[in-house]
């Protein structure tokens, strides 16, 4: 039977109830708009992922103080600000289901919010002394905004190879999720060791969790219809790369063909995903994701027997095998 998320979060859900509190009152602000688009932010958060992997590896490292909980609130808020950056950039009216801030208050305010987002993360660990976790975090940012533009540009000439989508995972999804492991083990004082443990960890669970998110395009059973969202927007995947590189040279022709000038048609985005499913592509990516998940649980290992140990473990198995 598959463990829920309630489960996972267990042995920190006490850890979890005062970083809740905490966030928002790291959230408070003197300016009514700005409070009022603050609370929206937070009723409509989700799973609390990336808060779970901060505290469980605290735990695993050491003892959760102070530092543990600005650093999981640090890296809430400028990813926030990123999704919020994301929205306008995109024109996205939806986030999770719900309106976006650009949606709701106009690009501007939504630019702005993003920006006070930024800013607050940053003094929020300037005025703490925390600039080991504020160099981290910093880091991913700077990460996540080289791999979207590297997708950007490759995506104009199709031309992305395994080794180029790897790159823009790593930066894109996975030093997000690097940051959140490695924070939690510097917050609690561990070793220059233990923190690099944590952060490959984080990173390979990274890779893993995106390869997860791009099968989910092509559907399965829980889903069922394939969504074709990444086609759409031309963004290379890893089933699409690995089936074209055994295409021949008409078929590959064909299909960037269609990629380049037909993908705003269904029909023309359900016959890209038949070929990627008939040449295998689907498997291959499962199977490479199924290898970084073992991965990251081998490098787990490596950190103190514990139960908040085995709870990574089995957040990382949670991450590969959701349902959406």
């Amino acid at each position: 039977m598959a463990i829920s998320i309630q489960e996972i979060q267990a042995p920190i859900v006490g850890e979890m109830e005062v970083f809740e509190l905490k966030f928002r009152s790291f959230m408070k602000t003197n300016v009514m708009l700005l409070d009022q688009i603050m609370n929206y932010i937070v009723k409509r958060k989700g799973k609390q992922i990336r808060p779970m992997f901060v505290f469980l590896t605290a735990k695993t490292c050491g003892e959760v103080n102070e530092a543990t909980y600005r650093g999981a609130a640090l890296i809430e808020l400028l990813h926030t600000a990123s999704l919020v950056h994301d929205d306008v950039v995109d024109e996205s009216n939806y986030r999770r289901g719900f309106f976006s801030i650009n949606a709701l208050w106009k690009n501007k305010v939504a630019v702005l919010v993003g920006d006070y987002l930024l800013s607050r993360g940053m003094l929020l660990s300037i005025d703490h002394n925390d600039f080991d976790l504020l160099r981290i975090v910093s880091k991913a940012v700077r990460d996540l905004s080289e791999g979207e533009l590297l997708q950007m540009e490759k995506a104009r000439r199709l031309d992305i190879t395994e080794d180029v989508y790897f790159e823009i995972i790593r930066q894109k999804t996975a030093s997000l999720i690097a940051s959140c492991t490695a924070v939690g083990a510097a917050s609690v004082d561990a070793d220059a060791a233990s923190i690099e443990i944590a952060r490959q960890f984080g990173e390979k669970v990274g890779i893993a969790f995106q390869i997860k998110d791009d099968l989910f395009d092509y559907g399965n059973d829980e889903i069922g219809k394939p969504l074709g969202i990444d086609i759409k927007e031309k963004k290379m995947t890893l089933p699409l790369i690995y089936s074209l590189n055994k295409a021949s040279w008409s078929d590959k022709r064909n299909i960037i063909y269609l990629i380049k000038n037909e993908s705003h048609k269904p029909r023309k985005v359900a016959e890209v995903i038949d070929f990627v499913k008939k040449s295998g592509g689907i498997e291959y990516a499962t199977e490479v994701m199924h290898t970084y998940q073992d991965e990251a649980i081998r490098i787990l290992n490596k950190l103190p027997v514990s139960e908040y140990r085995h709870s990574l473990e089995q957040l990382v198995r949670f991450t590969i095998e959701r349902k959406k």
